[in-house]
């Protein structure tokens, strides 16, 4: 006997030809104990909701969508880590049209894309989706995708969207304020993908420029970075071996400190990536795999040598975002080990391990904040262990989550002078999400 389909939400409406609609419903509850974050409370919780509603309607060679994402949180305060990656209430973080000209221009594909819209590319590391964090980042610009003898190429013009609100009082109300976007903040680039590089192994490279400017009011670190990426990957597959390799060079200049005045430096910053794994053929679909990260960090000098990782993604390396936020692609030498298993076509699950060094001792460890400018504190961050779990109760409409980590702090973290007294950081996060 077949099993139904979930409901969905074109099930309770009546919809014109071309139109569909979609949606997702998320509730989460985080608690944090031992801060590793420089400025924030030693103990935190917090409850979000996101709600996303999304329409497309086609029309011949003509699409156009609009998306709505409302991102909340409640039970937050000053002293903790609420801000603008949980909070953008009513937000319409997509509205384009796209133009389909393949078939038009004779051409394997051929699209152009205006308007607002989502962005990700790659292995998500610089330009990402997000999943996990409850807000999210959109972009107003044109992209354009074609094909070129088997290579897929994307380029694109964007001005990246400050979410608002971005002070403490608008964030604690959720109020409702749009997302600014502005000539002072302009990211574009390229994107040039071959599947089929070298038999089974996939090749991919990314080059992004990005610009910013403070403007009245809004002061910040002017940066023009200038990033070139690239990576070779073999996707997991059962009774094999896979492995990916990236790296990224970034360049340009940034400004010393917030004031008018102050010098610019030369950047000179780096990241890589490499994983190896294997996926038993078993019922299980079991794979175990070794990583290993880099992420440069500022040290003494003229110039800036602290990797940016723009708008990369954090949860798929290193750890949930959130309240804990405290591990990302920053200052940071880590090598891991993971494990991944599928008990059952409902229930997945993950479970890594990682030691962490500061590729700079003299500069602030990852994303928590805590530096000794001196060095004496040692280049050891410590020790994490974290997972996470899913459960659908309701294949492909509801899904039960839950994720952890366990931060051991090491000597960085305990001794440098602003680091907090606060012990070893435990981290837990339920959520329950819906798609119709």
């Amino acid at each position: 006997m077949a099993v139904p389909s979930p409901w969905s939400l074109k099930d309770g409406v009546d919809l014109p030809d071309g139109l569909s609609l979609s949606g997702t419903a998320r509730l989460r509850y985080e608690s944090l104990s031992g801060q590793p974050r420089v400025g924030l409370s030693a103990s935190d919780t917090l409850t979000t909701s996101r709600i996303t509603l999304l329409a497309t309607y086609q029309l011949d060679w003509v699409r156009l969508v609009a998306e709505i994402y409302d991102s909340r949180a409640y039970g937050g305060h000053a002293a903790g880590s609420v801000g603008v990656n949980d909070v953008n209430a009513l937000e319409p973080l997509q509205a384009y049209v796209l133009f389909d000209l393949g078939n038009r221009l004779g051409a394997e594909k051929f699209t152009v894309q205006a308007g607002r819209f989502l962005l990700a590319l790659g292995s998500r590391r610089l330009l990402a989706t997000e999943d996990y964090r409850n807000s999210n980042n959109s972009y107003t610009g044109v992209r354009t995708d074609f094909s070129l003898g088997g290579t897929a190429v994307t380029l694109f013009y964007t001005l990246p969207h400050i979410i608002l609100p971005h002070d403490k009082p608008g964030i604690l109300n959720n109020d409702v304020t749009f997302d600014l976007e502005t000539f002072d903040l302009t990211m574009w680039g390229g994107y040039l993908e071959r599947p089929h590089l070298f038999g089974e192994i996939e090749g991919d490279v990314t080059y992004l420029h990005l610009d910013q400017h403070d403007a009245p009011g809004r002061p910040i670190q002017n940066r023009s970075l200038d990033t070139l990426d690239a990576r070779l990957i073999r996707n997991p597959k059962p009774g094999s071996f896979d492995y990916e390799g990236e790296a990224a060079y970034q360049t340009g200049t940034i400004r010393d400190n917030l004031t008018a005045a102050a010098p610019r430096l030369d950047v000179s910053a780096w990241f890589a990536h490499l994983s190896a794994g294997y996926t038993f053929p078993a019922a299980w679909s079991l794979r175990l795999s070794l990583q290993g990260d880099y992420a440069s960090g500022d040290g003494p000098g003229s110039g800036y040598q602290r990797f940016d990782t723009l708008y990369g993604l954090r949860r798929a390396d290193f750890s949930p975002g959130g309240i804990f936020s405290a591990v990302g692609r920053a200052n940071i030498v880590s090598p891991a080990i993971r494990i991944e298993a599928i008990p059952t076509a409902r229930f997945d699950l993950f479970a890594t391990y990682r030691p962490m060094w500061l590729a700079s001792s003299t500069d602030a460890f990852s994303t928590t904040g805590v530096r000794d400018a001196t060095g004496k504190a040692g280049n050891f961050a410590g020790h994490q262990v974290e997972g996470r779990a899913r459960y659908w109760l309701v294949p492909d409409a509801l899904v039960l989550e839950a994720n952890g980590a366990l931060l051991f702090k090491g000597s960085q973290l305990t001794q440098s002078p602003n680091s907090l007294a606060t012990g070893d950081t435990a981290f837990g996060a339920i959520s329950i999400m819906t798609f119709f």
